[in-house]
């Protein structure tokens, strides 16, 4: 349970994150970003909460169909089943921060716009919910 526990939290991190950290005069408000890049925070947003829903939905649709289950006991179908929904569980969970992680080798990239600070400040938060969620996984798939 500790695993689904650290997964959810990741997909709350998704669910919430882009939202507020974009969201506001430094990214989608600021006057100086051109509307294309405006679009592409649009679309950060949105594939982050995406993301979460779906880490969310996969990290728990599979103790939810064990609880409308009859027996008390997972058949071989349905633990092969929920195997399968923690590894796409982990695949969402991980798709935003690893995306994250690579975009500041892009050249020219830069964590924060130069009136807002210096450095990658969002990269300790990227590898710590990446790692909250792999290890979520790896709790619930080999403990």
């Amino acid at each position: 349970m500790l695993g689904r526990i650290l997964l959810t939290i990741d997909s709350l991190l998704l669910l919430l994150g882009a939202p507020l950290a974009d969201y506001n005069h430094t990214h989608i408000f600021n006057p100086r970003w051109p509307p294309h890049a405006k679009f592409h925070c649009g679309q950060t947003i949105t594939i982050s909460v995406l993301l979460g829903l779906a880490t969310l939905f996969y990290t728990w649709q599979p103790v939810l169909a064990q609880t409308k289950s009859t027996s008390s006991s997972l058949s071989a179908t349905q633990a092969a089943v929920a195997r399968q929904s923690l590894h796409a569980a982990v695949f969402t969970g991980s798709v935003y921060w690893l995306g994250g992680l690579a975009a500041i080798q892009y050249p020219g990239a830069l964590g924060t716009d130069p009136e807002f600070g210096t450095g990658f400040p969002q990269g300790k938060g990227f590898s710590v919910a990446l790692g909250l969620g792999i290890l979520g996984w790896a709790l619930e798939t080999f403990t």
